[in-house]
C-alpha cells in the first residue's frame, strides 16, 4: 500500500473544508489559465505561419530556376531554353539522402555526420516569365507586373481565390488576352470581369502597348503581391520582350514537404541543373517576409514562459501554504516514525492532483476556443496589416501533449523546493502547533 498516496487522497478530501480550499482553487486556476493560454498561442502562432507560408509558396512556388548571371532581385529576368533535361521530368523526383551533422538540443556536432532522407520530393515544375507595365484605364493609371502562366500552370493554390471569372484559356494555339487582376486593382481601377484595358510597356527604348480582357478576379489576401501583380498567357509575354517561343525568364518548382525545401534546392542546383543556371528558395528571395513569421517564434517563446512562470509561482505558493497548514500532522507523522521523503511525497501528490486538474480544465478551454476559432471563425483581422481576414488555428495533438509535458514536469522539479520545507519541521513543536 503506498502511504503517502492514501495520505494525500485523505487530505485532498478534506481540504475542501478547511481555509486553504481559497487557495487551491486559484492555483487550479493558475494551471488551467496557463495552459489554455498556450495552447492557443501555439495554435495561432502555428496556423498563422502556415496560411502565410502557404500563400506565398503557391503564389511562387518553393524553389525558383533562373539563369545564373542574373540579379537576384525578382524582375531582373534573362531569357533561358525551355528545353531542359530537367524540364518537366523533374517532378517525377521522390525524397533524396543527404548527409547532415549530428544535433542534440540546438547544438550541431560537424565531426559527426549522419545520413538523412528527404520527406518527400518535387511535386510540380513549370515556367514562369515577368514584365513590368502601366495599366492605362479611361479614369486612371495603374502600375502593374505581369506574370506570365503556360499550360503547366498548377491551378489549385489560385483557384481558391478566384472570386469572379475563370481561368485563362492557354489551350489556344494564339496567345489569350485574358488576363487575371486582384481583387484591388479592380476596385481601384473601377473595373469588372469582361472589361478591356491598355497596357503599356517600355522595351529596348520603345513603347508598346498590348489589350487586355479581364477574364477573371482573384484575392489571395497577400496585398503585397496582390496590388502589383496579374497574371497573362506567357506567351504575350515572349512577344513583348521578342523572346522566341521556347524562352522563359523561370521555372518554379513545387516540393511535396517544406522541411526539405533548403536540402532540395541545394540538391536541384547541384545534382540536376547545368551551370548556367541557378536555384534559390523564396524563403531566400523574399527574406523580409519570413524574416517577420521567424519572429513569431519569439512571441510564443515569451508567451510560454511568461505562462508557465504564472503556473510555477501559484503552484509553489499553494503548496507552501499546505504544508504550514497540516505543520500539525506532519509533527504526528515524524513522531510516528515517518521519513521525511514519505511525508514530502504526500504534499507533492497533493501537487499533482491541483496541477491534474488545472491541466484538465485548462485542455478543455483551451483546445474548445481553438476548435470554436476554426469552425465558427470569431475573431477577424485586417487583411491589410496581417494577409488573412480570419485568425487561423491549427491543433497539432503532439504540440498539445508536449506542452502539458513540459507543464508537468517544469511544475514538478519545482515543487521540490518548498517541499524542502518538511524537514525544517520538528516534530514537537509542530504537535504543539496551533
Amino acid at each position: 500500500m503506498n502511504v503517502p498516496f492514501f495520505i494525500a487522497r485523505k487530505v485532498a478530501a478534506s481540504g475542501q473544508r478547511s481555509f486553504s480550499r481559497l487557495i487551491i482553487r486559484i492555483a487550479i486556476v493558475a494551471v488551467a489559465l496557463s495552459t489554455s493560454v498556450m495552447i492557443v498561442a501555439t495554435a495561432l502562432i502555428a496556423g498563422f505561419k502556415h496560411e502565410i507560408s502557404e500563400k506565398i509558396f503557391g503564389f511562387w512556388g518553393h524553389i525558383h530556376i533562373t539563369e545564373a548571371d542574373v540579379n537576384r532581385t525578382l524582375l531582373d529576368v534573362f531569357p533561358i531554353e525551355k528545353e531542359q533535361e530537367f524540364y518537366p521530368s523533374l517532378d517525377t523526383m521522390g525524397p533524396v539522402e543527404y548527409w547532415k551533422p549530428f544535433s542534440l538540443l540546438g547544438m550541431e556536432f560537424p565531426s559527426t555526420m549522419m545520413n538523412r532522407k528527404t520527406h518527400g520530393g518535387v511535386r510540380h515544375i513549370q515556367v514562369f516569365g515577368l514584365m513590368p507595365g502601366i495599366i492605362e484605364t479611361k479614369n486612371a493609371i495603374e502600375g502593374i507586373i505581369l506574370k506570365g502562366i503556360s499550360e503547366d500552370f498548377d491551378w489549385a493554390f489560385l483557384d481558391k481565390y478566384l472570386q469572379e471569372g475563370e481561368r485563362l484559356d492557354l489551350s489556344d494555339t494564339t496567345a489569350s488576352d485574358g488576363i487575371l487582376i486582384s481583387r484591388q486593382t479592380a476596385d481601384r481601377l473601377d473595373l469588372k470581369t469582361g472589361d478591356r484595358f491598355i497596357v503599356y510597356f517600355v522595351e529596348s527604348n520603345q513603347q508598346l502597348r498590348r489589350a487586355f480582357r479581364i477574364q477573371g478576379i482573384y484575392k489571395t489576401g497577400l496585398e503585397e503581391y496582390d496590388l502589383k501583380f496579374a497574371l497573362v498567357d506567357i506567351r504575350k509575354i515572349q512577344q513583348m520582350l521578342n523572346w522566341e517561343e521556347n524562352q522563359v525568364a523561370g521555372f518554379e518548382v513545387f516540393v511535396d514537404d517544406i522541411r526539405d525545401l533548403q536540402v532540395l534546392s541545394e540538391y536541384i542546383y547541384v545534382e540536376k541543373l547545368p551551370r548556367e543556371m541557378y536555384a534559390e528558395t523564396i524563403r531566400d528571395k523574399f527574406p523580409s517576409i519570413f524574416e517577420w513569421l521567424t519572429l513569431q517564434d519569439i512571441n510564443e517563446q515569451v508567451i510560454l514562459a511568461l505562462m508557465l512562470i504564472v503556473g510555477i509561482i501559484n503552484m509553489v505558493t499553494a503548496l507552501l501554504i499546505l504544508i504550514l497548514e497540516r505543520t500539525n500532522m506532519i509533527g504526528i507523522l515524524k513522531a510516528v516514525g515517518q521519513r521525511n521523503w514519505g511525508i514530502r511525497q504526500i504534499f507533492l501528490y497533493y501537487g499533482m492532483f491541483i496541477l491534474g486538474l488545472g491541466l484538465f480544465w485548462g485542455n478543455l478551454i483551451g483546445i474548445g476556443l481553438c476548435l470554436l476559432q476554426k469552425h465558427f471563425k470569431i475573431i477577424t483581422l485586417s487583411e491589410a496589416n496581417y494577409y488573412l481576414s480570419v485568425a487561423p488555428v491549427e491543433l497539432n495533438p503532439l504540440t498539445v501533449l508536449g506542452l502539458n509535458l513540459l507543464t508537468t514536469v517544469v511544475t514538478l522539479v519545482f515543487l521540490l523546493l518548498p517541499s524542502y520545507l518538511v524537514s525544517r519541521i520538528r516534530p514537537v513543536q509542530a504537535i504543539r502547533f496551533k
